[in-house]
């Protein structure tokens, strides 16, 4: 009897045991964190009893695709035969452009298209071809603003330069080898700020955004984006002899400019007649250091700095009470006052003594 109730206890024992492990299978299965939803009938197939997993995503969601759709109807191609200057060997070029304005206005490279250009044609998402004019140009910055006369135009939002870190995603729209592959989208990160790189000719560029986003030609004057779908930066160049290595010239440098243009219809750049260099530049000088602020390089004879008692060998820590650090900082600066207006610089002399000068802007043309 003892052995037969051994018996009968044991199979009682297994049969409870394999009940209580089938409900912690269920349980398992039902709430575990690693399957996508929880196990309902639409989830099972009823011949196989296999779960099925749920589609979540549809295409055209992702951060990039929405970029795209919202600004790629901004973007344009530009075409312009260049006369030949000093600096330039002239010729036809074709390269991109962005829409930043309800008036048609379009920002695009010095290169691509000039006061020394003919037939700029400007190719709109929609296949129109209309005729541009350039309304303000300049070589150093290699900027150009174009009008266009056009209704029913996408506007492009701008965005803070002033705000990237090294990280951020960078996303790239333009029309790389020509207009053969208009609207091309790449994509990357900021993967340097305040950049500055050698031209031809002796020229350089300051305060470059670096990016790993492919950047070919064609691609210049194309907008850099962030992923708020606002322009950061102007495509201007990239490196040739290394992967991965394109510039962009910062939007916040464009946006005074812009602003002149709207309301006067022009912009006149402001100056005070000096050469600076910032610490980025300064790699480029030989027996120059510069920490902060921005190193009087050259002072111009008869120029308000000078009248002023500016030297060379001086620096230039704020403007009007906000520190300068590097020369977009300043120029915006600058560009923000205006013609005619005066400023206060702080100047820290040779002697190492700060000092405030009251200065007014020149144009650069006077």
């Amino acid at each position: 009897m003892e052995r037969g109730n051994s018996k009968l206890g044991y199979f009682i024992s297994s049969f409870i045991g394999i009940l209580v492990g089938a409900g912690l299978l269920f349980a398992i299965v039902q709430y575990s964190p690693f399957v996508k939803g929880t196990v309902t009938e639409k989830n099972l197939n009823p011949k196989t009893s296999v779960i099925q997993q749920p589609v979540i995503r549809k295409t055209g969601t992702s951060t990039i695709s929405i970029v795209a759709k919202n600004l790629m109807p901004a973007v344009v191609g530009v075409t312009s035969t260049i006369n030949s200057t000093a600096t330039s060997k002239g010729g036809s070029v074709v390269g991109s452009g962005i829409i930043v304005d309800k008036k048609a206005y379009i920002l695009t490279n010095n290169h691509v298209a000039n006061k020394q250009a003919n037939d700029i044609t400007v190719s709109l998402f929609d296949g129109r071809d209309l005729k541009g004019k350039v309304v303000w140009s300049d070589e150093g910055l290699d900027l150009a603003v174009l009008k266009i006369s056009g209704d029913n135009l996408t506007v492009a939002p701008l965005g803070d330069s002033k705000i990237l870190t090294v990280g951020d995603t960078a996303i790239a729209i333009g029309n790389p080898l020509g207009l053969t592959f208009q609207r091309t989208v790449t994509s990357g990160i900021i993967s340097a700020i305040n950049r500055t790189i050698g031209e031809p000719g002796g020229l350089f560029m300051e305060d470059l955004l670096q990016t790993d986003a492919s950047i070919n030609p064609g691609n210049s004057g194309g907008p850099l984006i962030n992923i708020n779908s606002e322009v950061i930066g102007i495509n201007t160049v990239k490196v040739t002899s290394a992967e991965g290595m394109g510039f962009a010239i910062p939007i916040n440098i464009v946006k005074p400019i812009l602003k002149s243009i709207k309301e006067k219809g022009n912009f006149v750049t402001p100056i005070i007649g000096i050469q600076g260099i910032d610490k980025q530049m300064a790699g480029f000088v030989s027996d120059i250091k510069v920490q902060k602020g921005i190193y009087v390089y050259e002072v111009k004879s008869g120029s308000p700095a000078e009248l002023q008692g500016i030297k060379k060998g001086d620096i230039i820590l704020s403007v009007n009470g906000t520190s300068v650090n590097t020369m977009v900082e300043f120029r915006s600066n600058l560009y923000s006052i205006g013609v005619g207006n005066s400023v206060t610089l702080k100047i820290k002399g040779s002697n190492n003594k700060e000092k405030n000068i009251n200065i007014k802007l020149v144009g650069a043309a006077d």
